[in-house]
């Protein structure tokens, strides 16, 4: 998700494999007396534009078919506050789908419905106080049908997880890198970092924030996109560095990710469909063509192999003048690659995870660049590369307007992505989250990084559309988020 294309997505892992024995009724009690499972049925939810199918081989002898509108929502009930797996049972008409759930009217992300085959996904540690609650299951893509959902408690040992050790996978890290690390270590679990992707201190960004809480974030989301060979030699320039050094010297801390904008050679001529030149946007996987990034993988000697190359060490020397200035750098590149959208993650987990080593070995040992935290970002526990290529787990998060839910169900399902305890943090997020909610459900990321444009202002104000002023004002004071006036390491 970024500012140049808005995705409403949230990638939930899948869950159980297999269904449970058919039954009958709203709540049938426990299903199995080991989990202390509950099944609700689709066709006994409350149903708004959708309808009940009657048909043998599916539990409860029917599904709910859901097209591209409406809702189905179940009522359910639960006997202790805490953390409470929900999984959902579907198929996918045509093609595999993704669809939106909501507790209570707060979207917790969305679950997967496999092609043409009845599947399970589970949402993990979804908290839920005790009583009733309305889950409610509305389309994103739509078209599957919806058999039933269930629900049983979570075993979730959330003190665990904040025993990260603040080694680094480069062994040869700069002092002022480990210090840093040191430093998002000590906070884990304890205070949450601000953060903004703007374009610099002075950026409409910023300079809303300040106006309205009085403070400044003390993380700057920044992007390595106008280094890319491609956009370089049509002209674009960009300031991310000079940015970068600027709000170091300020006593900030910048995170940079990379808009990889592909090689000429792979993008599609003409226009996109808003009239924008395909190189615009080449990052995305449908502006660029013959890119078949597992053969390129396979082959050093290919010139698809050396072009990528070339990419990577463009960016290495931008990112070589900060390591003059001893700037270290939350480095998040290959972002989102398991929703496919972008052509690094169009061919599959191998060729990504082979795509980030190679960048990986080429930054650190090639280049020597010993200033990065290497944040993973693919949104998928089968694409990451293995605890010695990542020192921090990132999520990306837009769950929609005015939602403050702290999204604890992707907290635990990103921490489950390596072998050993790692930071989790809320590397992109279209709206704040509940602190006071995320502590209580001990699920504190380690910093959040609001994206910019709409998401933060409006002209030159600060936009209420995603999360209303006295939202940022209230998140902003909280004695545990850490602005640039409190960074000390």
């Amino acid at each position: 998700m970024d500012r140049y294309k808005k995705i409403s997505w949230i990638l939930c892992a899948a869950g159980m494999a297999a269904l449970f024995g058919n039954c009958a009724g709203t709540y049938i009690g426990s299903v199995s007396a080991a989990t202390d499972t509950v099944r609700y049925e689709a066709e006994d939810a409350a149903l708004s534009g959708m309808s009940a199918v009657t048909e043998s081989g599916w539990s409860g002898g029917g599904y709910v078919r859901m097209e591209g509108t409406g809702s189905c929502t179940f009522t359910i009930s639960v006997k202790s506050s805490g953390f409470w797996d929900l999984t959902f049972v579907s198929s996918g008409m045509g093609s595999e789908k993704y669809n939106d759930v909501s507790v209570d009217g707060n979207n917790i992300g969305q679950f997967r419905s496999e092609s043409e085959k009845i599947s399970s996904s589970r949402m993990r540690g979804t908290y839920l106080t005790k009583g009733e609650h309305k889950v409610a299951v509305t389309p994103s893509w739509g078209w599957i049908r919806l058999d039933c959902l269930d629900v049983a408690p979570a075993a979730v040992d959330t003190a665990s997880l904040y025993k990260v050790s603040p080694t680094l996978s480069n062994k040869n890290a700069s002092s002022r890198t480990k210090r840093l690390m040191k430093y998002l270590c000590k906070n884990y679990g304890k205070n949450v970092l601000s953060g903004q992707q703007c374009e610099g201190m002075e950026s409409a960004e910023f300079r809303a924030i300040r106006e309205a809480t009085g403070k400044s974030p003390a993380i700057m989301g920044l992007d390595l996109m106008d280094y890319s060979g491609s956009r370089v030699s049509r002209g674009s320039k960009s300031k991310t560095v000079e940015q970068a050094i600027a709000f170091d010297k300020a006593g900030g801390i910048v995170t940079i990710c990379w808009h990889w904008c592909a090689p000429d050679k792979y993008i599609k001529q003409g226009n996109d469909k808003d009239g924008h030149p395909n190189w615009w946007g080449a990052f995305y996987t449908d502006h660029v063509t013959g890119l078949k990034l597992s053969e390129i993988m396979a082959d050093p000697e290919s010139e698809g192999y050396k072009l990528l190359l070339d990419d990577i060490d463009r960016a290495a020397e931008q990112l070589k003048i900060l390591k003059e200035h001893d700037i270290p750098v939350l480095f998040r590149p290959l972002h989102e690659a398991s929703g496919g959208w972008f052509w690094w993650g169009a061919d599959g987990a191998d060729a990504y995870k082979a795509l980030w080593k190679l960048m990986y070995e080429r930054m650190t040992e090639h280049h020597g660049l010993d200033n990065l935290i290497w944040v993973y970002n693919a949104q998928s526990a089968d694409w990451y590369p293995g605890d010695e290529y990542v020192d921090i787990i990132g999520e990306d998060i837009y769950p929609g307007e005015r939602q403050y839910d702290p999204q604890s169900g992707r907290f635990l399902d990103a921490a489950a992505y390596p072998g050993s305890h790692k930071i989790v943090t809320l590397s992109e997020n279209g709206c704040l989250f509940d602190i006071d909610g995320a502590k209580e459900r001990g699920t504190l990321w380690s910093w959040f990084c609001v994206w910019g444009g709409e998401f933060c202002v409006n002209g030159k104000k600060l936009s209420s559309t995603y999360t209303e002023e006295k939202m940022w004002k209230e998140v902003y004071s909280h004695e545990n988020v850490i602005t640039l006036d409190e960074v000390k390491y």
